[in-house]
């Protein structure tokens, strides 16, 4: 009978490795199987393996962050603690494959996507590449980012592929990847334990359908209404940013007033023309049309993008313009079912029947049952936010500033950054203050609190402080990511805390930010930012609240103990 032994361990959260240590003897007792488990504790190390039984086991389970020197050449499984907690048995299925399992690796190819194309698309190929490195497997990524595709992967190496794997927060284009084993899923797994998504991936990838006919709209895969938003909100973030800055530029070129008739042929006319009737005109419908996209692919784009013009054109903002993209995506994929067609004729169907059909329904919802209402609640919503002072800013602010903080980049993160940046088009500034001021506070708290308080961070996280004070300066909520995964339950209640406050006080004092993105790095930009003086203490407050709350959360770090022998 096949001998296994397991070692598990989960730093300051021993409790956690205990129940794995549990979990697993429950699972090899009803699998008949003999297992030997050594729990490591910051008290002690529990039920310590004898050396006989290392040299006589097959296989080894590293569950969490212990060390594999003892084990020599034994095959090694290594898994995070959740998974086992989650599953033991398939977290042991996966060691009895060890044993079997052939040297060679697969070939893997990967696309990783975020909404802004920033951080989440590189921390999750790193990811991947790490745990393909981990698992001997050969992976190529290719990384969709804010300036389009890097590293962009050949027909060669897509055809000589045993697996694709899509780490992605919006809606990734398939159609290359026709009878391949494709796995799609967000970021955050893969950012997490990209080990463990290449191993979810093996065992859950499905055929990608091939496109039976040319003509015909592709087939959407299943994702959810926040991934349709967020990949037009990706699409829309460019108009907000040009439009934004070239506003802000006009401005300061020609005063608040350039916008007049009397100043018409000026730079600064011309630029506050180019940002506020060309980029931001285009923003609305470009959320629209590519929500739609997301939904049905390429016929949605011009229903959607033709019910975000409406939507402008009758007041109904950013709000009907989201309404325009779902009413056309989805309208365009029922016409798409039901609409059946000779062969001969189905190359009418994408160019010809779909748009025509797709447009018009959803213009005349927009213009007869949908328009109206929803300009109403935009205007009062509008009005709302505009007149809002004192405390009641206040609790929008701490609501927003906290979002910002709770998963750093995840859905309510993009949550809150959705609703700043769409603001801006109904010319509501003051929550993508306090969205930017909360998002810049978690990194550069955590920078500043391993130099404070080094003794409470490991080597690696004071390393990687460095980077995150510049990616807190940027605006990169994400590079706060490393160390909340590391000690969740008190990191990200001391940085959500922080953020809150510094989304509160950009409220109460009016902070308006009319540019979506950019940091410390748009701030010396003339009318970029309104109380520009507010921000700054904002920012410091947050900052400080949160590196305090770190060094009252966190505890000090004693130095590991050397392994058993």
């Amino acid at each position: 009978m096949t001998k296994y032994i397991a070692v598990v361990g989960a730093g300051e959260l021993g409790t956690h490795a205990v129940l794995a240590g549990e979990a697993l003897k429950t699972a090899a007792k009803t699998l008949g199987w003999p297992l030997a488990v050594e729990v490591e504790t910051e008290t002690g190390v529990l039920e310590p393996l004898d050396p006989a039984a290392i040299d006589s086991a097959e296989a080894v389970l590293l569950v969490g962050d212990v060390s594999d020197a003892r084990f020599g050449a034994l095959r090694q499984v290594r898994v995070p603690v959740t998974d086992v907690l989650h599953d033991a048995g398939a977290a042991l299925a996966g060691l009895s494959g060890a044993a079997t399992a052939p040297a060679a690796g697969l070939k893997i190819v990967a696309i990783t996507s975020c909404p802004t194309g920033i951080a989440h698309t590189f921390m999750a190929a790193e990811g991947l590449q790490e745990g393909a490195r981990a698992l001997g497997h050969q992976i190529r990524v290719e990384t969709q980012g804010s300036v389009g595709a890097q590293d962009a992967l050949t027909p060669e190496e897509i055809a000589a592929a045993d697996l694709v794997i899509i780490a992605a927060d919006k809606q990734v284009e398939l159609g290359r990847f026709a009878g391949k084993k494709v796995y799609s899923g967000p970021t955050k797994p893969a950012i997490n334990d990209g080990a463990a998504l290449i191993r979810k991936a093996q065992a859950e990838a499905t055929v990608q359908g091939a496109v039976a006919e040319a003509t015909e709209a592709a087939a959407p895969q299943r994702v959810g209404v926040y991934k349709h938003l967020m990949t037009g909100v990706s699409f829309m973030l460019p108009f907000v940013v040009a439009g934004g800055l070239l506003i802000a530029i006009a401005f300061a070129l020609g005063g608040i007033y350039v916008f007049e008739d009397q100043y018409a042929g000026t730079l600064g006319h011309t630029l506050f023309q180019i940002g506020s009737k060309g980029a931001m005109t285009l923003m609305v419908p470009a959320l629209a049309g590519y929500i739609a996209y997301s939904i049905v692919d390429r016929p949605g784009i011009a229903p959607g993008m033709t019910g975000g013009v409406i939507a402008t054109t009758i007041g109904a903002g950013f709000l009907g313009g989201i309404l325009a993209g779902f009413i056309a995506g989805y309208g365009v994929l029922l016409l798409n079912k039901w609409i059946k067609l000779p062969k001969t004729l189905q190359g009418l169907k994408p160019v010809l029947i779909l748009p025509l059909l797709g447009t018009a329904l959803t213009g005349l919802l927009m213009y007869y049952i949908v328009g109206t209402p929803t300009a109403k609640i935009l205007a009062a919503m509008t009005a709302y936010l505009q007149g809002m002072q004192g405390s009641s800013a206040a609790i929008l602010g701490l609501l927003l500033g906290g979002m910002m903080a709770i998963d750093m980049g995840g859905p309510i993160n993009k949550a809150a950054y959705a609703f700043g940046t769409t603001l801006i088009a109904a010319n509501v500034t003051e929550p993508m203050a306090a969205v930017m001021c909360g998002g810049m506070t978690p990194p550069l708290a955590l920078a500043i609190a391993t130099r404070l308080f080094a003794s409470r961070f490991t080597a690696e996280e004071r390393e990687a402080g460095n980077s995150a004070f510049v990616l807190g300066l940027a605006f990169v909520t994400e590079g706060a990511i490393p160390f909340a995964a590391r000690d969740p339950l008190r990191v990200i209640p001391a940085l959500a805390v922080g953020s809150a406050v510094a989304g509160a006080i950009c409220m109460a004092t009016g902070v308006q930010m009319r540019v979506p993105h950019g940091g410390v790095f748009v701030l010396p930009i003339p009318n970029a930012v309104g109380n520009l003086g507010g921000f700054v203490i904002a920012l410091l407050v947050g900052t400080a609240v949160s590196v305090v709350a770190l060094g009252l959360a966190k505890r000090r770090i004693d130095a590991p103990a050397p392994a058993a022998a």
